[in-house]
């Protein structure tokens, strides 16, 4: 991104030069370098003033060499009755500015709620790791993304089907209720308020397959990012957006690494301009919308984004756990949570992966930010749950 002068601005500002007679040729060649000289100190002038922004290239360098002021804890949110942790994606703050909402897999990853429909997978935790509230079983197979409106209503993305898959799906009945493959919207207190999708998944307008997160706008618009897997011929890759009520208006991406193309659009964050930024994993990228689909920017240097979240201050925080695992290609930038600025594109800060050997989806995968700035990661594996990082003071 080039950071440009307005020409008005220079013109107004060559303006107050002094008129003077007609000068020598001496002269003339003297008063050309100056305002020559004027001119090219205009931008750096203004460059102090202005935010320095970020150009970031798919074939940068990794942005590895970043401080860790934060301090992990695990084992902070507590389960009842004897129920253990299985994967999570999905995590979110509530209006509250402390507590946090989770999508939990059912004590496993895939299959696991479908096999457990009286278990629930949506659960808000207090700062001390209380859970005060669960519900959604028998709604979402598989939780995948996550977001709280400014009302306190729950919205989960839900990217599979309770139908039977594997070895001896044809074989096997059908079940009398088909859900999955929707976006849900929940009251804080558990109550379904609205899906929208066709049960059991849809494709093209049918939407959705394997939807991956949903992001809801000030004004009430919906965003849903749909696609995880990288296969042109079986998978979307685009973003849906819906007016308040579910009403669709318009789409847009498409398989692919040019601008505007996704592979994998995994996260959804929103910006204090209204900019929406979209993971787009298998790209390695972060790309950066307006909220009618026009291409602004894409950053390379937040890693490989499985979850993004973006705090009022404009803070930018980026869940990477595929870079050298899932994708070795990508192996020379290591897996953590980067925490940056959403306005410069600059990386601050770099929470590793503490297990850099691990192999498969690793260390955070969701990301949020209480309003201390308190870090949540939400983890596929191998451990799964929910890390909880503070700033050391």
């Amino acid at each position: 991104m080039y950071v440009g002068v307005p020409v008005v601005l220079i013109l107004g500002l060559l303006a107050e030069f002094p008129c003077v007679p007609y000068p020598s040729e001496g002269d003339r060649i003297m008063l050309r370098k100056n305002q020559f000289h004027a001119v090219l100190a205009i931008p750096v002038a203004l460059m102090a003033v202005l935010p320095a922004v970020v150009v970031a290239q798919a074939d940068m360098m990794p942005t590895n060499h970043m401080p860790n002021p934060y301090t992990t804890q695990e084992g902070w949110a507590k389960l009842h009755d004897g129920r253990t942790w299985g994967s999570s994606s999905s995590v979110d703050l509530d209006p509250d500015g402390v507590s946090i909402w989770v999508g939990e897999r059912c004590g496993g990853n895939v299959g696991a709620c479908t096999a457990n429909p009286d278990v629930d997978p949506i659960m808000k935790f207090d700062p001390s790791g209380t859970m005060l509230i669960s519900f959604g079983a028998g709604i979402i197979n598989w939780p995948h993304g996550i977001d709280v409106d400014a009302s306190g209503n729950v919205w989960v993305a839900d990217g599979r089907d309770n139908l039977p898959s594997g070895r001896g799906a044809g074989n096997a009945p059908r079940p009398s209720n088909v859900y999955g493959h929707q976006v849900h919207k929940f009251s804080p207190e558990g109550e379904l308020l609205m899906s929208i999708g066709m049960p059991g998944g849809g494709r093209g307008s049918d939407y959705f397959f394997q939807p991956n997160d949903v992001h809801v706008a000030p004004n009430g618009n919906i965003f849903v990012a749909e696609g995880h897997g990288n296969n042109p011929d079986n998978n979307p890759a685009r973003i849906l957006k819906f007016d308040r009520n579910g009403n669709f208006l318009m789409e847009w991406g498409s398989m692919g690494d040019g601008e505007g193309e996704f592979q994998q659009p995994h996260a959804l964050a929103m910006d204090s301009r209204g900019r929406l930024f979209v993971g787009d994993r298998s790209n390695n990228r972060v790309q950066i919308f307006d909220q009618d689909g026009n291409f602004i920017d894409m950053w390379y240097q937040f890693g490989r984004p499985s979850g993004i979240y973006i705090d009022p201050n404009d803070i930018l925080y980026s869940a990477d756990s595929e870079s050298g695992s899932v994708s070795p290609p990508h192996g020379n930038w290591l897996r953590g949570i980067r925490v940056g600025s959403a306005i410069t594109g600059q990386v601050h800060y770099l929470i590793p992966d503490p297990i850099p050997d691990c192999r498969g989806t690793c260390t955070a995968e969701g990301v949020v930010a209480d309003r201390n700035g308190v870090i949540y990661g939400a983890e596929v594996g191998p451990v799964g749950g929910i890390k909880r990082y503070t700033r050391d003071q």
